[in-house]
């Protein structure tokens, strides 16, 4: 029995396309705020569907980082929730977004990013290899603290503040979010 080369290329582009479709299922695409965050989408084509992320999404836009976040990556972004925005002092925000501020809100904006792609059970085997502790570097130079409380993931900023993850392993195209209750502070 002779086997063509046409067939040896078809069986190739088969397992090829099996294996693909296999990675593509793995990631799940998940609810957040009322809307599915796709795997196949960035880390910006998705936040702007979240419900419970237009403050981060305008702020990301203030700051000038839809490019950045939209691009390659890898990011491991947490993401604080409108009620986490709405929870900083009165009138925090509407002063951060101001032009002149810029600075300031690009700083607090990418504390809460790391590069690289790191999912909960890449942070929990960080954790345990720290002795219950992992310091994480954000993109803006500072540090975040990662540690469990139970079965959750919390972090812990340079000011003492604390935020839980409240939904984990929101995969992207190029990186991962994971859904924070507090603001995180450099």
């Amino acid at each position: 029995m002779k086997i063509s080369f046409f067939s040896l290329a078809l069986v190739a582009l088969l397992g090829t396309a099996t294996i693909q479709s296999a990675s593509a299922q793995k990631a799940k695409t998940v609810m957040v705020g009322g809307a599915p965050m796709y795997p196949t989408k960035n880390i910006v084509e998705n936040a702007v569907n979240s419900k419970d992320h237009t403050t981060l999404v305008a702020a990301v836009k203030a700051a000038g980082l839809v490019e950045t976040l939209s691009g390659p990556g890898p990011f491991t972004v947490f993401a604080p929730t409108n009620e986490a925005f709405a929870a900083l002092p009165a009138g925090t925000v509407e002063t951060l977004v101001k032009p002149e501020n810029k600075e300031t809100l690009t700083k607090i904006l990418t504390y809460h990013v790391v590069a690289g792609k790191m999912t909960s059970a890449d942070l929990m085997k960080a954790i345990k290899a720290g002795n219950g502790k992992a310091t994480l570097k954000t993109v803006s130079g500072g540090t975040l603290t990662a540690m469990m409380k139970g079965k959750t993931i919390e972090l812990k900023d340079e000011k003492g503040g604390i935020s839980t993850v409240t939904i984990a392993d929101v995969i992207q195209s190029n990186g991962v979010i994971h859904v924070v209750n507090k603001v995180l502070m450099p």
